[in-house]
């Protein structure tokens, strides 16, 4: 894989996630993404020459409804994933709400949201759109993440007052542990 194209043909071929994509696309939730760790885990999986998927702790859903910010709300979402899909370990965030668990100015769409997370790699998400294409959304491109490069977004890289948030999740996740080629920036 080599560039936007390459990794959205990789996607498409992958049965699991179109299965996932579908699921989430029928709850018909307004700017919604499959994002973060699912999707980066599905690529360094491949890169790694993996033939079986490594077991992620979530599936990351998001969107965006400023209409609606009761946390409850996101919790019947999941109940409705379960149930089209049990054997998933779904979590639904409404990210015009996330802003304030991050303790960050409001969010504008889940994009921006994507744009707020921690690393370059996690910043990424894939949806369906009307006529079932697969769409990438990638605020900080996709290098980092072909590259096995971990890198923090601009909002917690080392000048930044989150940057202690960053270094923690990297001794946290340990990526290096599953996936020996990739390389953490702190």
């Amino acid at each position: 894989m080599t560039d936007e194209q390459d990794l959205v043909h990789f996607l498409k071929q992958d049965a699991e996630l179109i299965k996932l994509l579908h699921a989430v696309a029928s709850l018909d939730l307004p700017d919604w993404w499959i994002c973060a760790g699912y999707i980066r885990a599905k690529v360094w999986d491949h890169l790694h020459g993996y033939k079986t998927s490594t077991k992620t702790d979530d599936v990351d859903v998001i969107y965006f409804n400023p209409n609606q910010l009761d946390e409850a709300a996101e919790k019947e979402l999941e109940q409705r994933l379960f149930r089209l899909i049990p054997d998933v370990p779904w979590s639904v965030k409404n990210q015009a709400r996330m802003h304030h668990v991050n303790q960050l100015p409001p969010y504008t769409s889940s994009v921006d949201a994507l744009a707020h997370f921690p690393e370059t790699v996690t910043a990424i998400g894939v949806r369906l759109d009307s006529n079932e294409e697969l769409i990438l959304a990638a605020p900080y491109g996709i290098q980092d993440l072909l590259t096995l490069q971990v890198r923090p977004t601009p909002y917690f890289e080392t000048s930044t007052s989150t940057h202690p948030i960053y270094l923690q999740r990297m001794a946290q996740k340990n990526w290096p542990v599953e996936w020996p080629n990739v390389k953490l920036y702190t």
